[in-house]
């Protein structure tokens, strides 16, 4: 299981959960991205970044709400593939 950022972070982009996470896995492209995206591959369930969020952006992936689903598909495409990831960002 992984932590994933949802949309409360689009165009938000605090980064206190960078600041606590113990293996810097949270990553994001300054200037360019509208969210931040945590590595599955590199997240160690720890959790601490869930309560350093001040929008409630992020959740463990068994508990992403059913109408943010689709950011825990973003959050993986987006060490694939960067632009596919950022076209799938709403509005």
């Amino acid at each position: 299981m992984t932590y994933v950022i949802t949309q409360p972070c689009i165009d938000v982009l605090d980064q206190s959960c960078v600041d606590v996470c113990p293996v810097d896995c949270i990553h994001f492209e300054e200037g360019v991205d509208r969210k931040l995206y945590i590595d599955p591959d590199e997240c160690i369930d720890c959790g601490a970044c869930e309560p350093a969020c001040p929008v409630s952006a992020i959740y463990a992936e068994d508990d992403v709400p059913e109408d943010q689903a689709i950011y825990t598909e973003i959050d993986v495409l987006w060490f694939q593939d960067r632009d596919a990831a950022r076209a799938k960002i709403p509005g």
